[in-house]
């Protein structure tokens, strides 16, 4: 038997709570200089609660081949990679009218 989403009353597989979610968020992409002068792009404004950071952390770290973190509500990736990031949440099912690149 398939477990049952609290939210919304479907089944884990037909689940639509996160995609709902993906496009009411208003997330802001932009970059930090950090100690040393090492770059890092700052992924902000998305809502905890509704997406999984971790998941989608690791997942941008895979495909940037990068490190980083997911703390404090932000996803936080070593390097520039601001330009790449918007194509990628676009993909994952995020809107990208609000998606903002600073």
């Amino acid at each position: 038997m398939s477990e049952i989403c609290t939210r919304c009353g479907l089944p884990k597989e037909l689940c639509v709570c996160e995609t709902i979610a993906k496009e009411s968020q208003k997330i802001i992409v932009k970059i930090v200089k950090k100690k040393f002068n090492k770059v890092s792009t700052i992924i902000e404004g998305i809502d905890e609660k509704e997406i999984n950071l971790k998941d989608l952390a690791k997942r941008l770290k895979s495909k940037f081949a990068c490190g980083g973190t997911a703390k404090e509500g932000r996803i936080e990736l070593q390097g520039d990679h601001k330009q790449k990031v918007k194509g990628i949440l676009i993909q994952s099912g995020f809107a990208p009218e609000t998606i903002e690149v600073r």
